[in-house]
């Protein structure tokens, strides 16, 4: 991989642990509001985000729908509090606290090795997002979590999302940099096999129960060497600069 001048970051699942960030807030906000305490606010926070990449892909693939992953969470929201199933929790909460909840997704936390391995790769390439949040989502996000991001890339910019190519080519145009010298860092599958269909390399990250797709068909994702269909798979950002460490020509480590 010594020919990757950007490592170019999917961030939602691969960069922060959006599950247990949205998890935790929700649990002190049903404690504060009287929400029983059994309630199952890892299953609230996985409809709340699978709503998000169903309506995404939708909208790649060409249908309408909000471009601004902060309305739509919204729009989510509203919907996930007005159903039968959390009707019940949809009373409690005011516009304030749906308004706070919602921006939620602005204060995501890193995995342990995020902040680590973001400033050891930061040496060895620019590293940029390029993520179906929205850019102020992106920014906040960064500030919150300490992301050293030389580039915030949003599909917000380019109006579409992932998977559709618009979203890669764009990012790679405004780095001024071929495919061949670009690598698209994911925990998902369909975003490498969308990226690696346009030439770039392809890096899988594993992350715990983060890949829905891999997950349901029961994919075990390897690395091209192994029979499988990426270049390269890592359990974490810091390995993965051991790697390109080791595969950098003599005199520039």
């Amino acid at each position: 991989m010594d020919n990757v001048k950007a490592l170019i970051f999917d961030v939602f699942g691969t960069v922060v642990d959006w599950r247990s960030s949205v998890v935790a807030e929700l649990e002190v906000l049903g404690k504060q509001h009287g929400v029983a305490s059994d309630t199952d606010w890892n299953k609230f926070a996985q409809q709340w985000y699978s709503g998000h990449i169903k309506n995404a892909r939708r909208i790649a693939a060409g249908a309408s729908g909000p471009l601004s992953v902060d309305v739509m969470h919204r729009e989510i929201l509203e919907d996930l509090l007005s159903s039968s199933e959390w009707s019940h929790i949809g009373t409690l909460w005011d516009e304030k606290t749906r308004q706070h909840l919602n921006l939620v997704w602005h204060r995501l936390n890193g995995w342990p090795d995020t902040v680590e391995g973001l400033h050891s790769l930061k040496k060895q390439a620019i590293i940029a997002t390029l993520s179906n949040g929205n850019v102020r989502l992106l920014i906040d996000m960064a500030k919150h979590a300490g992301l050293p991001w030389d580039m915030v890339f949003s599909t917000e910019l380019f109006n579409t999302f992932k998977p559709n190519p618009k979203a890669y080519l764009e990012a790679m145009r405004h780095l001024s940099l071929p495919p061949e010298n670009c690598a698209m860092v994911a925990a998902h599958i369909y975003d490498l096999r969308a990226a690696g269909s346009l030439g770039m390399t392809t890096i899988y990250v594993r992350r715990p129960h983060e890949d829905s797709d891999a997950i349901q068909l029961d994919l075990e994702v390897k690395s091209k060497k192994d029979g499988g269909e990426v270049d390269c798979v890592v359990d974490s950002f810091t390995e993965l600069a051991e790697i390109l460490t080791r595969a950098a020509p003599a005199g520039e480590n």
